[in-house]
């Protein structure tokens, strides 16, 4: 079971929904050659509002994430993209039910 996670809720500059939307779409193959990460999902909860949820078994998969090419690259688009800095919550997952 995974038991931490991380959600990254994130809004486009005012023009660029379409080119966050793209970014996110791009992380996919970033995100699949990480082995710490269990679950990412990419979603837009609004026009403008996006987020990044994943889950992950332990601490150091999550910490692997958090320093890995994906979190890289957002960082680095951050200030082209995104109206205000990502703010990282790191949260505990009670219970998941994954395909198995």
């Amino acid at each position: 079971m995974s038991k931490v996670a991380l959600y990254v809720p994130l809004e486009a500059k005012p023009g660029k929904e379409k080119e966050v939307a793209d970014f996110l779409k791009s992380a996919l193959p970033l995100v699949n050659a990480e082995p710490g990460a269990i679950t990412w999902f990419a979603i837009q909860e609004g026009p403008s509002s996006f987020a990044i949820f994943d889950t992950f078994d332990d601490e150091a998969g999550r910490d692997a994430h958090l320093n890995g090419k994906v979190a890289a690259a957002l960082m680095a688009k951050a200030g082209e993209l995104l109206a205000k800095p990502p703010t990282i919550h790191k949260i505990d997952v009670l219970a998941d039910k994954l395909p198995k």
